[in-house]
């Protein structure tokens, strides 16, 4: 799964969940905390923590930043996540998470613990083609919907893609200029959930 160089211009769907299935999200300040730490890792150069990019950022008024990655799609349940990503820079993908799974320190200072928090770095599937990249869009968007969770803090993309998030952090035209409009996109994706639903070999697909 992991036996892949990562491109750039090409699409990954990367995932990971806690050691264990632990909960690594217990409610809404650590949901918080590793969606700012999603935008704030997502930078060529280095910010330290997020603490020190306080001040970074009151420097760097006016100027552009480059990205590491593009985000296309995300969801972040209470004991893991889903991303699809596009890698804009040489070892983006691989830096990046590198950065992101850092919030396993956040998280045991918080609840002092010690120990690894993830099962392994992280997971990656490259999405060969523009099915497989429509369908895993929906597997990450809705995938509360695909595991049945009802309960805990999650987030996704998908109020994103409905024009109802004020932080916009997707670059969502990937996937919505195939569609007339949501309304189309969101009718395709009720019919691909209950495919993915019902097929279990065409979920363990988008994730192998």
């Amino acid at each position: 799964m992991r036996n892949l160089e990562f491109a750039e211009g090409e699409k990954y769907h990367i995932f990971n969940r806690g050691v264990d299935k632990r909960t690594i999200f217990h409610d809404q300040n650590d949901l918080d905390r590793f969606f700012k730490s999603m935008q704030e890792f997502n930078v060529v150069e280095p910010i330290g923590s997020i603490y020190e990019n306080r001040f970074n950022k009151e420097n760097q008024l006016g100027h552009s930043v480059s990205k590491l990655v593009d985000f296309i799609c995300y969801c972040l349940n209470p004991n893991h996540f889903h991303f699809i990503l596009e890698q804009v820079t040489e070892k983006g993908i691989e830096k990046f998470m590198h950065r992101l799974l850092g919030y396993s320190k956040y998280y045991n200072h918080k609840y002092k613990r010690s120990g690894a928090l993830f099962e392994g770095s992280f997971k990656a599937v490259h999405i060969e083609s523009n099915e497989q990249l429509l369908h895993t869009s929906v597997y990450v968007n809705l995938n509360d919907k695909v595991h049945g969770l009802g309960h805990g803090v999650s987030k996704s993309s998908w109020n994103e893609y409905a024009g109802l998030e004020k932080k916009e952090i997707c670059k969502k035209e990937i996937i919505l200029e195939q569609f007339k409009n949501f309304t189309d996109y969101k009718e395709f994706s009720q019919t691909s959930l209950e495919w993915i639903k019902e097929n279990k070999e065409v979920a363990k697909f988008l994730i192998e």
